[in-house]
């Protein structure tokens, strides 16, 4: 019996599953480091969100962070372009929270 996970159709899929994962994560302003300091279940969250089951494997989010870099390195080149532009940034906070400035700072 062949082994599935590492079948031509796995990969396609995984490779499917990262690049509707990094464009909804990208429209939100989250970077692929930020993405990967998200704890397990916080990404789990996020990509029900975007209406993908999760991940099962690290790798797949490693996919997803390069993405997200690729992505933004494009935009940077191509402000102007209406896909530069992250439609729902305002929704980083709900996912990535800011650091907490002490009161007496």
């Amino acid at each position: 019996m062949a082994d599935y996970a590492h079948s031509d159709h796995a990969s396609r899929s995984r490779e499917d599953k990262a690049r509707r994962l990094a464009a909804y994560i990208w429209a939100r302003g989250i970077t692929g480091p930020e993405l990967l300091e998200l704890p397990q279940a916080q990404r789990r969250k996020l990509a029900r969100a975007a209406d993908t089951n999760p991940p099962s494997t690290d790798e797949t989010w490693q996919v997803v962070a390069q993405l997200l870099a690729e992505k933004d390195a494009w935009a940077a080149r191509h402000p102007e372009h209406p896909a530069a532009v992250r439609a729902h940034a305002d929704e980083k906070i709900l996912w990535v929270k800011p650091p907490v400035r002490p009161w007496n700072a």
